[in-house]
């Protein structure tokens, strides 16, 4: 079974209320890009990845004119896509719901949320709010999710049982900050908040492990080591601490090669998922922002992870339609799984 993440560029902007798909001569939401280049070029990288199951991260919106599953629907039909059917979970107010578009006949899903709505301690449910005390000031900080990671209960065609949670953590860039210190203390605050978001996703994590359930958390984290000059103030970043990095116990820890690579290797190279144009630098940074992480026991089966660069990856690379079709969808790469199930 093969299983993608995928954060999407402004997806919502491909689709009309009534979840059209508009593959015009209109511009997209990305820069000097038709919503007809890539509305298509999306149609090939999906062809191309040809997963069992796709996490869109960003995608299009749900609100009271719009629909996440319409406007996914109609962009499975208009480009023959097997997967067809579509599942969301809480609505966001971002505008960049997180959905999983899937292969109906090889597996089934469900919306299936964990945690109680309220509650003043453990691990509420993803549309609720966790409380915790961050710096350890004996203030308890109130953190709640921009975007509520997706909780799937996935079942196989051959009755494998994985809980999928696609997760979209919220971005550290100190928007709205007019001078350096605003710009420190606004970067402090939003890696603070990430980290509690990472917390409430790894408790999650850990409840699954608990119960011996694969498990598999997939999106874009939006964070990895050396990333920001906050991190040493903290100590960990997102990634190791969804990870389980420390635990004892290897039954508690989840597992992604690029991950640790990123990890083992902070001044050597490392794999990367996106890539962003710096107007001001005038040049791109690459980073390594989108994680599929997997349990010991799916681990233990030996799974192949690949990322889909344009330029790194040597398939992607001889192959010039797709090279341009990734470059043309999005500023993120999909990042695929290959389970023996």
């Amino acid at each position: 079974m093969r299983l993608a993440t995928y954060n999407i560029e402004w997806f919502d902007a491909l689709f009309d209320d009534s979840g059209r798909l508009l593959a015009d001569g209109g511009w997209s939401g990305r820069h000097d890009i038709t919503r007809r280049d890539q509305a298509e070029a999306l149609g090939i990288v999906f062809t191309a990845m040809d997963a069992d199951a796709v996490m869109i991260i960003e995608a299009p919106d749900t609100g009271s004119r719009r629909s996440t599953v319409r406007a996914l629907e109609a962009f499975a039909e208009a480009y023959e896509l097997r997967t067809r059917r579509v599942l969301t979970g809480f609505v966001n107010e971002t505008q960049q719901e997180i959905a999983l578009l899937y292969d109906p006949a090889l597996l089934s899903a469900r919306h299936a949320p964990l945690g109680q709505v309220t509650g003043s301690h453990g691990s509420p449910r993803f549309d609720g709010v966790f409380r915790i005390d961050l710096d350890i000031d004996a203030t308890e900080d109130r953190v709640v999710f921009s975007k509520p990671p997706l909780e799937v209960e996935a079942v196989t065609a051959t009755g494998h049982v994985l809980r999928l949670i696609g997760a979209h953590l919220k971005s550290k860039a100190p928007h709205g900050a007019h001078n350096r210190d605003q710009v420190m203390r606004l970067g402090i605050a939003n890696r603070r908040k990430q980290l509690a978001q990472a917390i409430w996703l790894r408790r999650r994590v850990e409840t699954h492990l608990q119960a011996g359930e694969s498990v598999i958390v997939m999106g874009d984290l939006n964070d990895g080591p050396g990333l920001d000059e906050y991190e040493h103030l903290f100590g960990r970043s997102s990634v190791e601490i969804v990870l389980g990095e420390g635990a004892v116990d290897e039954a508690m820890r989840l597992h992604d090669p690029h991950a640790a690579q990123a990890l083992c290797n902070r001044l050597g190279p490392q794999p990367t998922t996106a890539r962003f144009f710096l107007k001001s630098q005038g040049r791109y940074l690459q980073a390594m922002l989108d994680y599929i992480m997997v349990s010991s026991d799916l681990a233990a089966t030996r799974p192949h992870w690949r990322i889909w660069h344009p330029f790194d990856d040597p398939v992607c690379w001889r192959t010039p339609e797709l090279r341009e079709a990734l470059l043309t969808a999005s500023d993120h790469f999909p990042v695929t799984i290959d389970l023996a199930l």
